[in-house]
């Protein structure tokens, strides 16, 4: 395992570098972020003093260079329209995100799998049937017309709730249902589909014909082995979640990271822009690698690969 994740790591700067070649590239073909952000009544000096902090007075490999280098320093200048460092501004926004994303993760997980442990036991019932269907539905509702529902619903019509920002547990509800949905669905049917599976299983039979209950077989020697491809799932799905993330940011106004991105992308804010590409690609990289290690430690199987 040791090897394994001295690999994993060694390979993170090249899969970085390539990010970073291709956000520099995407940034510089969409053009000046000088005559983007300056308005029309800004005077030469202006507009030369900002090209020259952008370093865009140089020929574009140097200015990937100049990129490269102070990449390697977390260094990513300053924010055009914050005036601070912007690494600092995205990390500042970071902590939003993520609670926004983990308290959406969670409410998925545990949904998913209650409802697909459901579907399994009362399987070709009408339960079943219900969730399921409504889980086929739910593959293809977009989240940002959930989101919009949603606020509609119990902010607008019933008061229940705010349409935006962020505060208390009520802030968080409708941002974190509405990640959840994206992910729910798929959770719900890959759960039923293992579970289904591994109960023909040899060792479950051989559980069963010891006398263990059928709660006792579900929950200590089904449940366990059907994570494996839950996780693999969300392995998957991270780079989708964070998208998600920031659609659903942008929406309930949550101060996060996504919203960040959008903002500044809308102002050519370069430096924000290739700070906030390059964490989230860094955390995309490091959650994967977790993904697979806790994939490890659940099933031999994979250690022996």
């Amino acid at each position: 395992m040791g090897r394994y994740i001295a690999r994993r790591l060694a390979l993170l700067p090249l899969s970085l570098l390539l990010v970073a070649l291709i956000t520099f590239v995407i940034l510089r073909l969409t053009g000046n972020p000088v005559e983007i952000f300056l308005d029309v009544n800004s005077t030469p000096e202006q507009i030369a003093e900002l090209t020259a902090r952008l370093h865009l007075d140089e020929p574009i490999p140097v200015q990937f260079f100049i990129f490269l280098r102070d990449l390697m320093t977390g260094d990513f200048g300053e924010s055009l329209q914050f005036n601070a460092p912007a690494a600092g501004i995205v990390l500042e926004r970071l902590g939003a995100t993520l609670t926004l994303a983990s308290t959406g993760l969670g409410l998925a997980m545990t949904l998913g799998i209650g409802l697909g442990l459901v579907c399994a036991v009362q399987r070709d019932r009408a339960a079943d049937f219900v969730i399921t269907s409504v889980a086929v539905a739910g593959q293809s509702m977009p989240s940002f017309w959930l989101g919009i529902l949603l606020i509609q619903l119990f902010a607008l019509k019933l008061g229940w709730l705010p349409t935006s920002g962020a505060g208390g547990i009520q802030h968080i509800i409708m941002p974190a249902f509405t990640i959840s949905a994206f992910l729910l669905p798929n959770i719900i049917l890959i759960t039923r589909a293992s579970v289904l599976d591994l109960s023909h299983e040899q060792f479950v039979v051989a559980a069963r014909s010891k006398g263990l209950s059928r709660g006792r077989v579900l929950i200590t020697h089904i449940l366990p082995n059907a994570f494996n491809p839950i996780l693999s799932f969300l392995g998957i799905q991270i780079g989708a979640l964070i998208g998600g993330s920031i659609i659903t940011e942008t929406i309930f106004a949550w101060p996060g990271v996504g919203r960040l991105i959008l903002n500044s992308i809308a102002h050519r804010d370069v430096p924000v822009v290739e700070a906030a590409v390059l964490i989230i690609a860094v955390g995309i990289a490091l959650t994967n690698l977790a993904v697979d290690l806790l994939q490890m430690l659940i099933d031999p199987r994979v250690r022996r690969q």
